[in-house]
């Protein structure tokens, strides 16, 4: 793999149209800068993931506090690991047409102000679970912060094809904290949702990695998409998204779950499966550019989890 070269962390503010100095960065502007910094967007999709479980665990409605005190000691420790993975990633960020405009790379944020804003977040959401929900929570939350900053952004982003497969359990244990949240302790349900999410990290990140494939070509992050055909990775997507469907099943016959979540499951799960194998029909045939349709199932896969989770939800008022 060729390395990506580094540029000195001056470089990064002074592309073309970043501010040049205090008179060029607005407060206002500043705000919605360290703001993005934390990945709002990503960051309600793992909230998605926690609350829901919540109900679960509560088998009803738990306390709306503690649901506050999780939502936010969950944003907080996300942000902050969003925020180091923008301020270790923003020599191939700025390469990147997809991250081009993010807060460090444009010099509304420097690198120094990103470290230590995430630092301050890592440290704060530990304090805030820890206090304010319970030590186990606040032990998964800094473990997830840890994981998806050491081991996915450090060591697997930029060494290997499986860097999304393993890095993405630092957005699984999302579901542990909620769990723990509730009960202060751990279950068969939690590991089975847990499962969920990381076998559907890998098919919901893949097709927007093959969109995007030539901005990961540019930096040499080897995300599969960048170094394999689209007939493999298709043929990838398919095996994880049954494992998936297989897994979220799982539910209902261990006694956690009843009918609606099971009825959700089913039917969301085969329309997974539908647009899984058309993407794998595609590839095989050879189709690229526009018409293999890809980024279908990539909206699917958003969908699709917040659908399963709402069920998740929803279900022990119906039993």
């Amino acid at each position: 793999m060729t390395a990506v070269e580094s540029r000195p962390a001056g470089a990064l503010s002074r592309v073309p149209g970043s501010p040049d100095g205090p008179g060029d960065r607005p407060f206002g502007a500043r705000v919605k800068a360290f703001v993005a910094l934390t990945k709002p967007r990503v960051i309600e999709l793992l909230l998605m993931t926690t609350v829901p479980v919540m109900f679960l665990a509560a088998g009803g409605v738990p306390d709306l506090w503690l649901v506050l005190a999780t939502c936010v000691g969950g944003y907080l420790s996300a942000g902050g690991a969003a925020a180091f993975n923008m301020y270790i990633d923003r020599d191939i960020d700025a390469l990147m047409d997809r991250t081009s405009q993010r807060p460090v790379v444009t010099g509304m944020v420097s690198p120094r102000e990103c470290l230590v804003f995430a630092s301050v977040l890592a440290v704060g959401s530990t304090a805030w679970f820890w206090f304010l929900v319970n030590p186990l929570s606040a032990m998964l939350s800094l473990g997830a912060l840890l994981f998806y900053v050491v081991v996915y952004t450090m060591i697997l982003k930029r060494r290997t094809t499986q860097n999304i497969v393993w890095g993405g359990i630092a957005g699984c244990l999302p579901v542990f904290i909620g769990w723990s949240a509730v009960t202060n302790s751990l279950s068969w349900a939690a590991v089975i949702l847990f499962l969920v999410i990381f076998f559907w990290t890998p098919p919901h990140y893949w097709p927007l990695s093959m969109k995007v494939k030539d901005d990961y070509e540019r930096v040499g992050v080897p995300m599969l998409p960048a170094v394999a055909g689209n007939k493999v990775v298709a043929r990838q997507i398919v095996a994880y998204s049954w494992a998936m469907v297989a897994v979220s099943l799982l539910l209902q016959p261990l006694g956690y779950t009843g009918w609606f979540y099971t009825v959700v499951a089913v039917l969301c799960g085969a329309f997974w499966l539908k647009e899984a194998h058309g993407l794998q029909s595609r590839a095989k045939s050879g189709i690229t550019g526009a018409k293999l349709k890809e980024m279908r199932l990539f909206h699917w896969s958003i969908t699709y989890v917040s659908l399963l989770f709402v069920a998740v939800a929803v279900d022990p008022f119906l039993r």
